[in-house]
């Protein structure tokens, strides 16, 4: 007598059969949907939002591992639990998609115009924007995605023009010409930490700048001959004893012959090539903390597309760095380039489209985040929230790397020369140079009633909006019944390596905006390597599909891989 299993059931269990068809149970039953019941203390987490341009891959696949493993097991302790997801508007990634494409087309944004141009961005966002939700949904993510928000969604927007205009009116928020990081490929200004410093061997140039009395010549190292055409200076330091015979004295810049100031100044490092540095206030951050002190003039001698500008002389609209071999080939030729050695050196580069960065002055909107000493500024209260306890950073050894950052910050840019974003909520009168920061769009110039008013044209930084996340997600700045009973979160759950992009703005605004910290721990985990330790990316050609391996091997099996084998703030590497 033989017996045999129901033919019903598998010999092997399919991961298939059952995981879609049992998450779309969960979903139709409203599983993942809290109730709100006041006196109650929920758990909430509110999702980082991906790009709306991005495909699901293994860093998605972990942070959703690690957070729905924290929801569900709330929700089986019997916590109201909700896990808010979103997408993110992806400012400059978004833009360049859409303007790729246009260019296939032979066209571009330009000769569309903006409303055309933003058009076309929402109809690619209308079609392709929820790709990145469905794989989520095919991790078995347990959201609320009834609360599904976009960064551009009426409520969010509503919630970063509020914030502008309330940080605006507090004079926190200013415009001002300033030394800022400019991509000249993306053409837009960047933030501090959009800047990848990468390590590279290049040359440093000894340059023999004449005293203008004819007593002999003052020696400057540089990585960068093709500022020097924007010299407006030399500066050494005031105790170093080769050079205090020089303080006061005139030197003549080579090439352009114009005198320059010497001057004393103790930022100086003695150590660095001969201790004397030149000076160019508009392409240097240093060297413009060094200008302002001494009074030194400005001169922009390389443009925002890279070349060379009219104030460079003879060398007008050259490439920077073909100025750079023809300007060191000059001085060689002038027996004014003493010698050359090679360095090795940190360049700046674009997040984004990895181009170097070229430090500009340009007129841009700032936020005034004061100082960490100061315990009513902006960035003062965010060092207390986490030195004080209020914020735990897990693992801890980030809490220092985070109060660090915070020790040593500066004003943050926040406008970008983009059409794709939030559109910074200021206009212009052309009657009477009224500037009018407002929430809604006004008729009509407050001061003299004048209908003729231009909007800014800049967008804010994505990480502005973002920075809003937890309570803008909730419905600040309304007084709505999610924000009142799930604001502040328990948890937020991200990489390290957006701890200061991302993390640290989000408790910033998140004070500034409600009074109250944004979260009561952040959960940090690394990042995914490939089985060398390299960082998995598609230029290198080492990524991983997850969507590929829950087809292969399920999704719970990708999850727990993925779940185990980590450890907060450590590097996970995985191979199939």
């Amino acid at each position: 007598m033989t017996s045999s299993a129901p033919a019903d059931i598998p010999r092997a269990y399919d991961p298939a059969s059952v995981e879609q068809r049992t998450y779309q149970q969960w979903l139709d039953n409203g599983y993942f949907t809290p109730e709100i019941r006041p006196g109650r203390q929920p758990f909430v987490i509110i999702m980082p939002p991906p790009n709306v341009t991005g495909e699901l891959h293994l860093g998605h696949a972990l942070t959703a591992s690690i957070e729905d493993a924290l929801t569900r097991w709330r929700r089986m302790c019997g916590y109201d639990t909700l896990w808010l997801p979103g997408k993110d508007h992806a400012g400059i990634a978004t833009q360049w998609v859409v303007e790729r494409l246009l260019a296939e087309e032979g066209t571009n944004r330009h000769e569309l115009g903006r409303e055309k141009f933003q058009e076309r961005v929402w109809e690619w966002v209308a079609r392709y924007g929820n790709t990145i939700d469905e794989q989520h949904k095919r991790l078995g993510t347990s959201c609320d995605w009834s609360r599904l928000r976009f960064t551009l969604d009426p409520g969010p927007a509503k919630a970063v023009r509020t914030t502008f205009v309330n940080l605006y009116k507090k004079g926190l928020i200013y415009r001002h010409e300033r030394i800022i990081n400019w991509c000249p490929r993306c053409a837009t200004a960047l933030s501090d930490l959009e800047v990848e410093y990468q390590e590279q061997d290049g040359k440093l140039y000894y340059i023999r700048y004449p005293l203008a009395d004819g007593s002999g010549h003052i020696t400057v190292a540089t990585t960068r001959p093709e500022s020097m055409l924007g010299d407006t200076g030399v500066a050494v330091h005031p105790e170093d004893p080769r050079y205090a015979a020089h303080v006061g004295q005139q030197a003549m810049l080579p090439i352009m012959d114009r005198s320059i100031p010497i001057v004393g100044d103790e930022a100086i490092e003695q150590e660095f090539g001969t201790g004397a540095l030149k000076v160019t206030p508009g392409h240097d951050v240093t060297d413009f903390e060094i200008g302002e002190r001494h009074g030194l003039e400005i001169i922009n001698v390389i443009g925002f597309d890279g070349n060379m500008t009219d104030l460079a002389g003879k060398y007008e609209g050259m490439e920077r760095f073909d100025t750079r071999r023809a300007v060191a080939e000059e001085l060689d030729g002038l027996g004014l380039l003493e010698k050359v050695e090679d360095y090795r050196h940190s360049v700046g580069h674009c997040q984004r489209c990895d181009s170097v960065v070229e430090p500009l002055i340009s007129l841009q909107w700032f936020l005034n985040v004061g100082s960490h000493r100061d315990p009513d500024s902006i960035a003062g209260r965010a060092h207390a929230a986490v030195a004080n306890g209020d914020i735990s950073i897990v693992p801890d050894r980030f809490g220092r790397v985070y109060l660090n950052w915070l020790e040593n910050i500066r004003d943050w840019c926040i406008s970008r020369q983009l059409w794709w974003g939030h559109r910074i909520p200021v206009w212009y009168c052309d009657e009477c140079n009224e500037i009018i920061a407002s929430v809604d769009d006004p008729n009509a110039c407050p001061t003299c009633n004048s209908e003729g008013l231009r909007q800014d044209e800049d967008v804010l930084d994505t990480w502005f909006s973002s920075g809003l996340w937890p309570h803008s997600t909730l419905g600040w700045p309304d007084n709505t019944e999610d924000f009142n009973y799930f604001y502040p979160t328990a948890v937020m759950e991200t990489g390290y390596d957006i701890l200061f992009f991302w993390v640290a703005r989000m408790i910033m605004m998140g004070i500034e905006n409600t009074g109250d910290i944004p979260f009561r721990t952040v959960y940090l985990h690394g990042l995914i390597r490939d089985a060398n330790g390299d960082k998995m990316s598609k230029t290198r050609g080492n990524t991983m599909d997850p969507l590929e391996l829950i087809d292969r091997y399920g999704t719970d099996a990708l999850r727990f891989a993925l779940s185990t084998g980590t450890a907060p703030g450590n590097d996970l590497r995985i191979t199939e």
